[in-house]
C-alpha cells in the first residue's frame, strides 16, 4: 500500500482569512473552492489546505499535545526569503531564529534545510522550508 498527505484542515479567525490568502497564493496554491465559511487551496503537487472560519473559538497551543506546525514545502532557497519579506512586510515576526539553515535536519553536508517559521495572525504555527542543494 502507499499512502501521502491528502489534506489538512485549519480552523481559522475570520480576521485572518485576508493573510492566508496572501500566504498561499505567493506560495504558488491555487483556490480549490471558496465560500464565505471554507477556502481550499491545492499545491502543484499532491495535497491541499482547507481552512475553514472558525469565529469565537480559542486557538490551539503547539507546545501541547497535538499537532505542532504545518510545513509547507517550497522548490529554491530564494523562496523561503520571499516569505520572510512577505511577513515582514505584515509586521509578523520570524520565529526562532528563523530563516535559517538548520543542518541537523539536512539529509547531507551538501544539502540544506532552510526554513522560516511564524505564527498567522490567529496563532497557528506555520513552516516554510526549502530542502536540496545549499544556494
Amino acid at each position: 500500500m502507499k499512502s501521502y498527505l491528502n489534506h489538512i484542515q485549519i480552523n481559522i479567525d475570520p480576521a485572518a482569512r485576508p493573510f492566508y490568502k496572501e500566504l498561499f497564493l505567493l506560495l504558488g496554491w491555487s483556490v480549490l473552492h471558496e465560500d464565505e465559511e471554507v477556502i481550499g487551496y491545492g499545491s502543484s503537487e499532491k495535497g491541499s489546505v482547507w481552512l475553514v472560519v472558525t469565529p469565537g473559538k480559542g486557538s490551539s497551543d503547539y507546545d501541547q499535545i497535538g499537532v505542532n506546525h504545518v510545513g509547507l514545502g517550497v522548490g529554491e532557497q530564494g523562496d523561503v526569503d520571499a516569505v520572510a519579506g512577505f511577513l515582514k512586510e505584515r509586521n509578523i515576526p520570524a520565529l526562532f531564529d528563523t530563516p535559517r539553515h538548520r543542518k541537523e535536519f539536512a539529509a547531507s553536508e551538501s544539502e540544506t534545510y532552510y526554513q522560516v517559521m511564524f505564527e498567522s495572525p490567529d496563532k497557528v504555527l506555520l513552516e516554510v522550508v526549502y530542502i536540496g542543494p545549499r544556494a
